[in-house]
């Protein structure tokens, strides 16, 4: 592990290799697991801001959970997560023609709906952020439905931070990314 600021970051974000896959996942990550995508305080408040605009690219199923639940849900922990379908599928999913899972809000993104891409978490997986008082941990989650990610990632020669850039960017500035890839070179030599 290393420190750039505030930040505590895993060298497996270095060391690891990782490009999405979604020919081989069909987007399991939105549909696996039992939680909802991890929200910050601020995003619950867009995520009801811009919801009318996003309901249009949504499946009834998951209008009729979010309508029912909320755009955002708050667990036993106290954690705010994306709703559920039933337990099991995000409620902002979609799936196109060939049965892929996709983002609702990504897609309102795409046509032009609304200027947010989607959850912060959603766009740095595999690269989970834990805020602790003093620090951020940045690390490398690995989740077996990933496997193709990492397969396609290796023979592509694509490390984790390269593969996030942008969500890390968005996440902690362009400063912080500079001070990674600088870390990153060190580490490589």
């Amino acid at each position: 592990m290393f420190q750039i600021g505030k930040t505590i970051v895993s060298e497996d974000i270095i060391q690891k290799d990782f490009v999405c896959n979604l020919a081989a996942c069909k987007g399991a990550c939105c549909i696996d697991g039992d939680a909802g995508a991890p929200l910050d305080a601020a995003e619950t408040k867009i995520l009801q801001d811009i919801y009318p605009k996003v309901k249009p690219f949504l499946r009834k199923e998951g209008i009729e959970a979010i309508e029912r639940q909320g755009t955002f849900v708050t667990t036993e922990d106290g954690e705010l997560e994306t709703p559920l379908i039933n337990g099991a599928d995000c409620a902002y999913v979609t799936f196109d023609n060939r049965g892929t899972a996709l983002c609702g809000i990504e897609e309102a993104y795409n046509q032009g709906e609304i200027d947010w891409k989607k959850p912060v978490s959603c766009h740095l997986y595999p690269v989970r952020v834990q805020d602790y008082s003093e620090f951020a941990a940045v690390n490398y989650h690995h989740w077996h439905i990933c496997d193709d990610a990492c397969t396609l990632g290796k023979e592509l020669q694509v490390p984790v931070y390269k593969f996030v850039k942008q969500a890390l960017i968005r996440k902690f500035g362009e400063d912080w990314y500079g001070e990674l890839e600088e870390t990153a070179q060190k580490l490589n030599k």
